[in-house]
């Protein structure tokens, strides 16, 4: 069966507290999961592709947990189940709403992940190879297995899209750019935050930092900028994109729904402005709801929130 996309990377266990506030005045949390890759993978899923993810677990419940969804989810799974214990990651909401993400992931299963464990075969016949700025910030190992993914997928002519996802916490910005300087410029699709951009470039504007992310090596750049749009450049054309005005309720995610979107539409072979289209409203959609990826929309889904305004008789 043909694959759509394939994508690789770390999956942890997720607590969140039951009412927004800290841990410590919480005690009831709520069990589910989390990851970059997972998220864009079920997001895609939910918009049509036939996704596969490649990873490691835990032998163990979390990692039997997240088997179950991604699988209930529709997406295809090749993952090792390692002894390593599941990574977990904390997630509370204050009372200003801010989020804040604690992780407990060192020596996990998904920091074991290695070159061994890519399959030639699946990502070959896949349409798009999706990978993110996580995963090599793990390890000597994880960075290792992205290259060797992204050199397999550039030898069979495989869309590489790279989301550049920076966490400090991983790694500080001058590890960061000389690891994923190389990787934009095998990437054919990059995603970005504005702060992320001049992470790698030495530009001020989003709409600067696109034209010379693009003159790198990609032919398709998106700059998020929040509720402030995006600004993008494919093929060599710039393009301006507003936010979808809605209430926030949980902001993590909303960059996996955005490239979730944009790269459902690339594989259906839409053009640039109703990918950006497609993605502003993935985005939009996903922060409505609290969690990860629970709230990453269905095609039909997308069809009701463009026509959220229309009155139901």
């Amino acid at each position: 069966m043909t694959i759509d996309l394939v994508t690789l990377g770390e999956a942890m266990g997720l607590l969140t507290p039951t009412e927004p506030g800290p841990l410590l005045r919480r005690p009831l949390l709520r069990l589910g999961f989390g990851g970059a890759e997972t998220n864009l993978a079920i997001g895609a899923a939910r918009l049509g592709l036939r996704t596969h993810w490649i990873g490691r677990v835990g032998d163990d419940e979390i990692g039997d947990l997240i088997l179950r969804e991604l699988r209930a989810e529709g997406v295809a799974v090749s993952c090792v189940r390692d002894t390593a214990p599941t990574g977990l990651m904390f997630k509370t909401v204050g009372a200003a709403g801010q989020v804040r993400v604690t992780y407990l992931r060192s020596a996990s299963a998904g920091s074991r992940l290695c070159p061994g464990d890519v399959d030639e075969t699946l990502i070959r016949e896949a349409k798009v190879l999706h990978v993110t700025g996580i995963t090599p910030a793990l390890g000597a190992d994880p960075a290792a297995a992205v290259t060797a993914a992204v050199e397999i997928a550039r030898a069979n002519r495989v869309v590489v899209s790279l989301d550049l996802n920076y966490r400090s916490a991983l790694w500080d910005p001058r590890t960061a750019k000389a690891a994923l300087g190389p990787l934009v410029k095998q990437a054919d699709v990059l995603f970005a935050t504005h702060d992320e951009a001049q992470l790698l470039v030495n530009a001020d504007t989003p709409a600067d930092c696109a034209r010379v992310l693009s003159s790198l090596g990609p032919r398709q750049v998106m700059v998020k900028l929040g509720a402030a749009g995006s600004v993008s450049v494919v093929d060599g054309e710039l393009y301006r994109r507003d936010a979808e005005t809605v209430t926030v309720v949980d902001p993590v995610g909303a960059g996996d729904a955005f490239a979730a979107g944009y790269l459902s539409d690339l594989v259906h072979g839409a053009d640039a402005r109703a990918g950006l289209s497609t993605a502003t409203r993935a985005g939009a959609f996903a922060v409505t709801v609290s969690g990860d990826w629970e709230g990453l929309p269905t095609r039909a889904e997308l069809h009701a929130f463009e026509r959220r305004g229309d009155v139901v008789r």
